[in-house]
């Protein structure tokens, strides 16, 4: 009987042994798959960190510099410019006359020089303020230059550094006032040096992922004309290609290219809106609302998709049955047109 009972105890023990085997086993597979759970949400975290705000791309670098807005003359004479084709966002918007401006941004790319440089209008400096943008531009009007300073503004002024070698120079190559080029590579030195934050955290604008950007509706749409005057012809054209799914711009029947390289300017997205303009004094100056919304294109791989815009956290977007559009991935010019006469008679889709 007691040999009995001892087996009974031998068995008992050897059971409880294997149990107590089997137990690490299931605990270090319920450990791994938290690790896998945390790694993945480092991952997906480190991912969104890493993602430049006005392209959606993604980057294994740091995306912390400050937004730079520079004010890019347009005039035929200053054609073709420098540094366009590094810009993340585009806005051409009508200065005086029929002639447009450019105010560029850039964060995810930086251009060794960018220019012509021009100067200062109210509309330019309150969107490079609403993008928490470090502004700069070329002289102003001593009116424009107190409004800068009062509401202030972090800027650059050409006229204070005109052709010091180090943040501006003029080039024999051009008259005044198309030959101020802005040396972009001291940018961020000379702001600091001014007191401005040159490092800041941007919530990232609304992108669509890859296969969501391959199934993007609309109507075709391979040319976009943008006409900017009812009276003198001035034009603004997009052609897609195909091939590389980006929209070339042309100027006046004109490619759009880098200076010194020939390189086309290209992008991704192209965001036309309509809103009220008014000339406020003699000069031509404009008053333009940037503010309250309106009718608006969408053009993206070779479609379009009428839309409305907003203008939400300082940042101007499509917006649809009150949601916001997605943008693909990649650069975006937004071309702001008159209401008077209208989107619908200022700009010409069509599928050539």
């Amino acid at each position: 009987m007691r040999k009995i009972f001892t087996c009974m105890c031998l068995v008992m023990l050897a059971f409880l042994a294997a149990c107590s085997d089997d137990e690490p086993d299931a605990q270090d597979n319920e450990s791994k798959e938290n690790d896998v759970e945390e790694k993945e949400k480092a991952s997906e975290s480190a991912a969104e960190m890493n993602t430049f705000p006005l392209t959606g791309v993604q980057t294994d670098g740091p995306v912390n510099n400050r937004i730079v807005s520079v004010m890019v003359n347009n005039h035929p004479k200053a054609r073709p410019q420098s540094g366009l084709s590094k810009a993340d966002i585009v806005f051409e918007i009508l200065a005086e006359g029929q002639i447009t401006r450019l105010l560029a941004m850039y964060q995810s790319e930086l251009p060794e020089v960018v220019g012509p440089v021009r100067s200062a209008r109210e509309y330019y400096f309150d969107l490079a303020n609403s993008y928490d943008s470090l502004y700069i531009y070329h002289g102003a009007a001593n009116f424009v230059n107190e409004m800068i300073k009062n509401r202030g503004i972090a800027h650059l002024d050409g006229a204070v550094y005109d052709n010091d070698g180090q943040l501006f120079k003029r080039e024999s190559f051009r008259q005044a006032p198309h030959n101020s080029y802005l040396q972009f590579g001291t940018v961020y030195d000379t702001a600091e040096q001014k007191g401005y934050d040159i490092t800041k955290t941007y919530e990232p604008l609304t992108f669509a992922a890859e296969e969501e950007a391959a199934d993007i509706s609309g109507d075709p749409a391979s040319t976009v004309e943008i006409d900017y005057s009812n009276r003198l012809k001035y034009t603004v054209e997009y052609i897609y290609d195909s091939s590389s799914e980006k929209y070339t711009r042309y100027s006046d029947g004109e490619k759009t290219v880098e200076l010194n390289s020939g390189e086309p300017i290209t992008t991704d997205n192209i965001l036309i809106v309509e809103t009220p303009h008014q000339v406020i004094d003699d000069a031509g100056r404009r008053s333009i609302d940037l503010t309250s919304g309106g009718n608006a294109y969408l053009v993206q791989k070779g479609k379009v998709r009428e839309v409305q815009w907003e203008k939400r956290d300082g940042r101007i977007i499509p917006v649809q049955d009150g949601e916001p559009v997605q943008l693909v991935q990649g650069k975006t010019w937004i071309n702001v047109v008159p209401s008077n006469p209208g989107i619908s008679q200022s700009v010409t889709l069509s599928n050539q």
